[in-house]
């Protein structure tokens, strides 16, 4: 097949050519914009005739493709909306604290830390993960998981829950007001012992920030059944005070009777304080509807307590490895000091007020 370029030949008329089908005749019609005169072509000569003015005209026998058969050159590049980026449009999205973005600009990424008017100007500021900040004017330029976004002002709603979660984490588990820069203190001479190692670690989650602020150290017993020995070995005096935390201190039982004891030892009691919950194991200090149920359930006597709590939650429960796999899983439901019961929360305060005391 003759090119359309060689078709035309010497009387080719140059510029734009636009291309038509003229259907059954198997022809095309070429325009050419602004030519000096009108060719009108004769299609038995191909021979154009001048006839003047803006615009000439020419029939040429072409061949029509099927339209089945393959473009080897791909889909048509100006098919579609051309004007779409190819990242796609911009979309407004609100510059809450904690966004992460990137400036297109520089590729500087960061999460916002706040925005502000300066220079009469609202400036966004991204703080990366080295904690340096730096300041961009907010609006377009910045990108989202690699899409293109305008950053905007937040709004109200999204200010006040900003603003709300910088209160929030502004305070520690136990509610008390954190302390940013303050290292934690060497250990002072003073103590918390509590029952076990389950004990030990919920007032870790839940006081801990508090206690290396103080310089606080606390302590695992193996139970109390010695406790007065424990008291007189630690000689507790001006600047060493002892606190000590119970299981199951309640009238009648093994654990006030030894309590007792150690309570009577006149020559260290300005510096002794010993208190306790009314559980049978720290577990049941945890409220109930963390773990899905409005009471813990009551374990008959003769069976062992944690086995039965853990079988009635519905976990393994056959091994001892088991019964550690449940508390953790226990204290993992644990965010604050609001998820324990109150009883367990004035005994420890009690304890923590009274071992940091000053002489």
């Amino acid at each position: 097949m003759v090119s359309f370029e060689q078709r035309l030949g010497a009387d080719r008329l140059g510029r734009l050519d636009i291309v038509l089908n003229d259907g059954a005749q198997h022809r095309q019609l070429a325009f050419v914009d602004h030519a000096p005169h009108l060719h009108l072509v004769d299609p038995a000569s191909e021979r154009p005739i001048l006839v003047g003015g803006a615009l000439a005209l020419r029939y040429v026998e072409c061949q029509v493709y099927d339209a089945t058969v393959n473009d080897r050159y791909g889909s048509d590049v100006l098919s579609g909306d051309w004007r779409v980026p190819k990242g796609g449009r911009a979309r407004e999205v609100e510059a809450e604290i904690g966004l992460v973005v990137e400036d297109m600009e520089t590729g500087w990424c960061g999460a916002v830390v706040r925005v502000e008017k300066a220079g009469g100007m609202r400036v966004v500021h991204l703080e990366d993960r080295g904690g340096r900040s730096k300041g961009f004017p907010l609006g377009p330029g910045f990108l989202l998981d690699g899409a293109p976004v305008i950053l905007t002002r937040p709004t109200a709603v999204a200010r006040a829950a900003a603003e709300a979660a910088k209160v929030a984490a502004s305070r520690t588990a136990s509610g008390s007001r954190a302390l940013e820069g303050v290292r934690a203190r060497v250990a002072s001479g003073s103590r918390i012992f509590v029952e076990g190692k389950h004990d030990a670690e919920l007032v870790e989650k839940v006081w801990g920030d508090d206690l290396r602020i103080e310089g606080v150290v606390v302590e695992m017993l193996d139970g109390v059944d010695d406790l007065a020995a424990v008291v007189r070995d630690f000689a507790p005096g001006p600047g060493r005070r002892l606190g000590v935390l119970v299981d199951h201190l309640v009238p009648g039982t093994k654990e006030t009777k030894l309590v007792q004891e150690a309570r009577a030892l006149s020559r260290f009691a300005p510096y002794v304080r010993i208190l306790g919950h009314p559980y049978v194991d720290v577990w049941q200090s945890v409220r109930p509807e963390r773990l899905g149920f409005q009471s813990w359930p009551i374990i008959p006597r003769g069976q062992s307590w944690k086995h039965g709590i853990v079988a009635e939650l519905g976990w393994p429960h056959e091994s001892q490895t088991d019964i550690a796999h449940a508390w953790k899983r226990i204290l993992a439901t644990v965010r604050t000091y609001a998820d324990l019961e109150p009883t367990l929360l004035a005994s420890v305060e009690e304890l923590i007020d009274f071992v940091t005391t000053q002489e």
